[in-house]
């Protein structure tokens, strides 16, 4: 049985790097829910002209449009043999119809929490900068500039991602620690959930997720 990876993870933990080093490692695509709402809208298709419309009123988009979204994008070719999913699901509805999505493909659902303390966390966060033409982002710890403080893409001056004061910060974090904490039981309960301590390097990191998402490290 195939399997849909969930990496869970605060702000700075660095989900979305590790998600993608395992895609690539297990040879399923990353699927981020933002970018595919985004790119879903663009379509023609009955599901994007709804999400335009959406969209354009600014209404919050539902539940039932998030998972018509996934379910449109993962019934195609490259998700045969599994996905990753980064930025879903957020709430305990949103777990629950994964499960339903998961029963309905022949898939199970595997779920990864990358933990760092907070103190390193807030380090790290506030070292997220943005490109002041382009608005490339950048991490000093995960995906540093060629050049610092220059953006690789156009060769414009980065500054300091807003938000970056550490009242925010501490928000941030607090914000997903109290949204995560029932999917974390959720997912505890049913046997599901392996926490990865993301406090190391990268690399070493990404061995223990590897390994223990495909069995085997990525050089294998």
């Amino acid at each position: 049985m195939s399997s849909i990876f969930v990496i869970m993870g605060a702000p700075g933990t660095g989900k979305r790097i590790q998600g993608g080093m395992l895609a690539e490692a297990s040879g399923c695509p990353q699927i981020s829910i933002n970018e595919l709402l985004w790119e879903t809208a663009r379509t023609a298709t009955p599901l994007g002209r709804e999400l335009r419309l959406v969209q354009a009123a600014g209404r919050p988009i539902t539940d039932d449009l998030v998972a018509a979204a996934i379910r449109q994008r993962t019934t195609q070719p490259d998700c045969a043999d599994g996905y990753v999913l980064n930025g879903y699901p957020r709430t305990l509805d949103q777990a629950r119809r994964l499960d339903a999505l998961a029963v309905s493909q022949d898939k199970e659902v595997r779920v990864f929490e990358l933990t760092v303390p907070r103190t390193s966390l807030l380090k790290r966060l506030s070292a997220r900068h943005i490109c002041t033409k382009c608005r490339e982002l950048y991490d000093l710890w995960f995906n540093p500039p060629k050049h610092a403080g220059i953006c690789d893409r156009d060769g414009a001056p980065l500054t300091q991602r807003p938000g970056a004061q550490e009242s925010s910060l501490i928000t941030e974090v607090t914000q997903y620690e109290q949204a995560a904490r029932p999917l974390v039981s959720y997912y505890f309960d049913s046997g599901r959930l392996l926490m990865v301590n993301a406090a190391r390097a990268m690399e070493d990191v990404f061995f223990d997720l590897c390994l223990s998402a495909t069995g085997r490290t990525s050089g294998a």
